[in-house]
């Protein structure tokens, strides 16, 4: 067996484990919005998610004092704001339309971030590259077209989100120097603080026992699904695991297809193709 080739074979393993964990968030997401505010799941959420990962945020030494010493604080106040309108725009997004539909915008947010590096990165670019980031762009209009058609509000929410996300992306570049727990926690206090600020203006009574079990569970899978990517990338090469992000489209046409009875679109299943074709050409290079 040649060297690291289990540690290839378990980050491909974990990281295929947290695409689903991840299709099983978005799921679970789509089917609370359904009767509850999307502030209110946010809220609860992130919650559930700052009880699983407090052992791990505590670690870090006194909360206050890693907010003093965080670097460049102003990145990182704009990144914990990206963090949390992307999230706030999947779930508006995921209310009016299909799952996979909505799975399928936010993987072309790499493809944005190729596009907008050379501007705000100073990375260099190729022409082959740009070929690339065209057809990434033509499968997100593709995309856009029926999705305007069938709820424009929707289409809208995941654009929007698809930047917020692209721009989380660049600024972890940016603040690369900083601990990963510490972008998490400013990431799930951002979200908290927004939560208890909209929430009550569309809070709803927990209408069961297994709705608040789903509530908490969401809070679980999404931290679950963060730990699984983040240990694969530590285990395996990137040019391995970076690629099966797309089996996220197939979990989500899976669950959306058991769920809720979502049938993907000959439109979805193009506009897809390409921006996984893009996707690929562009990690490649």
């Amino acid at each position: 067996m040649k060297p690291g080739l289990t540690g290839n074979m378990a980050g491909a393993l974990l990281m295929l484990l947290g695409m689903a964990a991840f299709a099983g968030n978005d799921a679970i997401g789509k089917w609370l919005v359904a009767d509850y505010g999307v502030a209110q799941v946010i809220l609860l959420r992130s919650l559930a998610a700052g009880l699983i990962m407090a052992p791990l945020l505590m670690r870090g030494g006194r909360v206050l004092d890693r907010i003093r010493s965080a670097p460049r604080p102003r990145l990182q106040a704009l990144r914990a704001f990206c963090a949390t309108a992307e999230v706030f725009c999947f779930y508006l997004a995921v209310s009016s339309m299909p799952l996979a539909d909505v799975m399928a915008f936010w993987m072309a947010a790499p493809i944005y971030v190729v596009a907008i590096s050379p501007f705000l990165l100073g990375e260099h670019v190729g022409k082959r590259t740009w070929v690339a980031v065209a057809v990434g762009f033509t499968g997100v209009l593709i995309l856009l077209a029926p999705s305007l058609q069938i709820s424009g509000t929707g289409a809208f929410f995941a654009l929007l989100g698809t930047a917020a996300f692209a721009a989380i992306m660049v600024l972890g570049r940016s603040l690369r120097e900083t601990a990963d727990r510490d972008l998490v926690f400013f990431q799930l206090a951002a979200a908290t603080l927004a939560g208890l600020a909209l929430a009550p203006f569309d809070w709803q009574p927990v209408q069961s026992g297994s709705d608040l079990a789903l509530l908490f569970l969401l809070g679980v899978v999404a931290t679950a699904a963060h730990m699984l990517v983040t240990r694969a990338l530590k285990l395996a090469d990137a040019s391995v695991v970076a690629p099966l992000q797309y089996s996220l489209l197939v979990w989500g046409a899976a669950f959306g297809f058991l769920v809720f009875g979502d049938v993907p679109a000959p439109a979805m299943l193009i506009g897809a193709f390409l921006i996984v074709v893009s996707g690929l050409i562009v990690l490649r290079r």
